[in-house]
């Protein structure tokens, strides 16, 4: 059994497996090298030579338990036929909404369209260098993806003043998105992914109508996944209530954010715990990394608990300070 299932099926507590979320990216100095030759993000994603490339970098640099292919939760609204771009310093951008264009995808359609990525996950199950490694696929949740396709842009400065005016737009856009994001989960499973994690990036942003955006439609998701033989990690940034969100969408593992309380969280859980650390640590120096790694470690030395960051790492994060990570969590007893 691959080590990320050993901790969410057996509820293995003798050690603790590592990946960091976007291990594959702009921190690593080899990554840096292919995108200055391939500055078309959406591009980069569909070429699935280099994007195995990429995703393996991490693993070979690191040694991590898991890896988590080079893609982005943007495919899904790309693959139904909205325009997705990403520009330098400013992040997504999307065009606009033609719902009636949108509705016509077909399933086939759509996995045409993003028939890259589940070549990329055929060729990774394949790969020597993850023998024993987990494959994590993944997906962006339905109100993180209707955030962003209404939106246009990242919601940083918050949601555009008509976000909810036009109610049966929404209630659309959701419906799309069940559907096309249950796809995308299937053909990933059947390209070789080992657990699929769900990206709620901001789950934050919602204030009211929980039931609506937040519990059914990710709880809809988790049930898929599972009746597809399948663990399933969710992980809710930015949420009040991460125990609520446990017991009504019951992942199979909790990623938890570095907002979160993780001694009091584990007094109300009984589910397998990742995560939380603050990706700004890695910024900070040596000393203060492993102080913090170990308070972590220590707090859940009895219990199911992955390694993992409490969001992405960030660009600017000096790869030296990776290694201290990696080596201070298996030197950990």
């Amino acid at each position: 059994m691959k080590p990320l299932n050993k901790i969410i099926i057996n509820k293995d507590t003798s050690f603790n497996p590592i990946w960091i979320m976007r291990q594959a990216g702009r921190y690593l100095p080899e990554f840096r090298e292919i995108r200055k030759s391939n500055p078309d993000f959406i591009k980069l994603c569909l070429n699935h030579t280099l994007a195995e490339e990429i995703t393996l970098q991490p693993i070979k640099r690191f040694g991590f338990d898991a890896a988590i292919i080079f893609s982005d939760i943007l495919m899904i609204p790309y693959g139904i036929g909205q325009s997705v771009q990403f520009k330098k310093n400013f992040g997504p951008s999307l065009g606009d909404l033609d719902l009636d264009k949108l509705q016509n995808i077909t399933k086939d359609d759509f996995t045409y369209n993003l028939s890259s990525v589940y070549k990329l996950l055929s060729n990774l199950k394949n790969s020597k260098a993850l023998e024993n490694k987990d494959l994590i696929g993944f997906v962006g949740a339905p109100w993180t993806l209707l955030v962003y396709m209404i939106n246009k842009v990242s919601p940083k400065k918050g949601l555009s003043k008509e976000f909810f005016e036009d109610k049966i737009l929404i209630n659309e856009i959701l419906n799309l998105l069940d559907k096309f994001i249950k796809i995308h989960i299937e053909n990933q499973i059947k390209a070789g992914a080992t657990i699929i994690q769900i990206f709620d990036s901001w789950a934050g942003l919602i204030k009211n109508d929980f039931d609506k955006f937040l519990y059914n439609p990710t709880l809809s998701l988790v049930n898929y996944v599972k009746n597809l033989g399948v663990p399933v990690i969710c992980f809710p940034r930015g949420i009040s209530d991460y125990v609520k969100f446990t017991k009504i969408v019951n992942p199979s593992m909790i990623n938890i954010d570095y907002n979160v309380d993780p001694e009091s969280l584990i007094k109300s859980l009984d589910i397998p715990i990742q995560g939380g650390l603050d990706p700004k640590i890695l910024l900070s120096n040596k000393e203060n990394l492993k102080k913090q790694i170990n308070k972590y470690l220590n707090i859940f030395k009895d219990y199911p608990y992955v390694f993992n960051l409490g969001h992405g790492i960030l660009p600017e994060t000096e790869v030296d300070m990776v290694y201290e990570l990696v080596e201070t969590v298996r030197n950990f007893k």
